[in-house]
């Protein structure tokens, strides 16, 4: 069954008591975030973790690859392994972006299978990492729940993590959770690309090859990136760049710190090359797009 329009204008009011700064703001529960944007915003890109996302007002649109995926008050977004992207936003002042990001974790997925019985069978078809799916009803009322705890220091605590336990489950068992099954099968190709991202995250800044990462997924060469590219739409090397330009926004953004410095901090041993790559992939230099930031979100939003 669908979600009602009563639903969508709870979730929306719920939201908006608790989102009410631009950009993301942490809540009182582990891994459970609002978000809020007062205005449209053009095809940026962006790198999404591995989460839910629960749109209740407004609407994003996301391109990976040829592959567009929207998500509204009628759609949820699941990113199922770290994933850039690029991302457009449809919101006013009037009426923002409201929306509700859960993190995904991959434990917590294994425990919901062995509990259902399922197990975590191997990913024969090797899922996308990111999809769309329409938001039943039933799913709509465990989120507006989540949303009505954050509002009660006890409510989050005592209720908040068995609600989102049954938003997971609800995600597990819808028409397309098997993205997020295959997060737990980490003997199947989904799980080895997925461990290989979660090292890429970690490890940006040091020395990576494709060698050694198809070796680490204990994959040939050549079944490494066709694997990779299938889940992330990207190369790994693609990957891998475009994963350290948006940690060096993210480092010139909030700490401070030059371009220069920062290029060093992600692993780039050129400057040079670090600006141009930069301005290719955001539209701006480093310098432009941080000011863009700070003129979006206020310096410490």
């Amino acid at each position: 069954m669908q979600v009602s329009a009563q639903h969508v204008k709870r979730l929306a009011d719920l939201l908006a008591d608790l989102a009410t700064r631009d950009g993301t703001s942490p809540t009182a529960l582990d891994g459970v975030s609002c978000v809020r944007h007062s205005r449209s915003q053009p095809r940026a890109p962006y790198v999404y973790e591995p989460s839910l996302i629960f749109v209740a007002q407004g609407r994003k649109t996301g391109y990976l690859g040829t592959e567009v995926y929207t998500y509204d008050p009628r759609h949820y977004l699941v990113a199922s392994v770290p994933l850039p992207l690029e991302c457009e936003i449809a919101a006013s002042p009037s009426k923002p972006l409201l929306a509700l990001t859960l993190q995904v974790n991959p434990p917590v997925l294994g425990e919901l299978l062995l509990e259902m019985d399922e197990g975590a069978a191997l990913d024969e078809s090797l899922p996308r990492g990111m999809y769309a799916a329409p938001l039943t009803r039933t799913l709509s009322e465990a989120v507006i729940r989540l949303a009505e705890s954050l509002s009660s220091p006890l409510d989050c605590r005592v209720l908040g993590p068995k609600i989102v336990r049954e938003i997971v489950y609800r995600a597990l068992c819808g028409e397309r959770g098997a993205a997020l099954r295959a997060v737990a099968a980490r003997n199947g190709h989904f799980g080895q690309i997925s461990k290989v991202l979660q090292r890429i995250h970690v490890e940006y800044s040091q020395t990576l090859n494709v060698e050694n990462l198809a070796r680490y997924a204990n994959m040939s060469l050549s079944t490494f990136h066709h694997k990779f590219k299938s889940v992330t739409s990207n190369s790994p090397l693609q990957y891998l760049k475009t994963i350290r330009l948006h940690k060096a926004r993210l480092l010139m953004a909030q700490d401070g710190i030059n371009a220069s410095t920062a290029a060093n901090k992600v692993g780039y041993e050129s400057p040079s090359q670090f600006s141009r790559e930069f301005k290719r992939l955001f539209g701006n230099s480093p310098l432009e797009e941080v000011k863009q930031m700070h003129e979006m979100f206020g310096r410490g939003s």
